[in-house]
């Protein structure tokens, strides 16, 4: 026991006199931070697509159901029609109006709905940005643990070139700048 304690003791000695080791702390406390900042914003993105989600939903249900109501007009204005009674004159200009009206807010609410669609495929991009920030510096975190326990140099460029890619995507997604792989996402996605 007393042995493993003098090897951490010895490790942690050795830690702050050895350069990689400490580039290393420096970046996975950099990297770490802004991987945590990233997931919250990513976080409040995806509350922001479920929400224009729904409300693409809800828009969508309106229409079928003023469609539903339109249907129902017309089937009633041609049975009308088809009884040609004078007296049915008010009827038939009614379930006239009635589906004008239909029509026009099925128009509204088509264009509303595709709009948050479009909000939703808006927003779907930045989150893929943020989702490739993680995966990225997450790889770049264990690389990094890697090079200080190898001491290899050259990894610690390696994690720091994959870090720093992480680092533009997140950049990106903040700056709600369109950096979207199709190729990344493929693999994340």
């Amino acid at each position: 026991m007393s042995e493993t304690v003098e090897f951490a003791q010895e490790a942690v000695e050795q830690a702050g006199s050895n350069k990689i080791n400490s580039m290393v702390a420096i970046f996975v406390a950099l990297t770490a931070t802004f991987m945590a900042i990233c997931n919250v914003k990513d976080g409040n993105l995806v509350q922001a697509m479920s929400q224009a989600q729904v409300h693409a939903l809800d828009t969508w249900s309106y229409f079928q159901a003023k469609s539903t109501k339109q249907a129902l007009a017309e089937n009633t204005l041609a049975i009308l029609k088809i009884q040609e009674k004078a007296s049915n004159d008010e009827l038939i200009a009614k379930y006239e109006a009635q589906i004008a009206r239909y029509e026009k807010e099925k128009t509204t609410l088509k264009q509303k709905a595709e709009a948050y669609e479009k909000e939703y495929d808006d927003l779907n991009v930045f989150d893929d940005q943020y989702d490739a920030t993680e995966a990225l510096l997450t790889v770049a975190i264990a690389m990094f643990g890697i090079a200080a326990l190898t001491q290899k140099k050259w990894l610690l460029g390696f994690a720091s070139a994959i870090s720093l890619l992480g680092l533009v995507y997140g950049l990106a997604a903040f700056l709600q700048t369109s950096l979207h792989s199709d190729f990344l996402s493929k693999i994340l996605g």
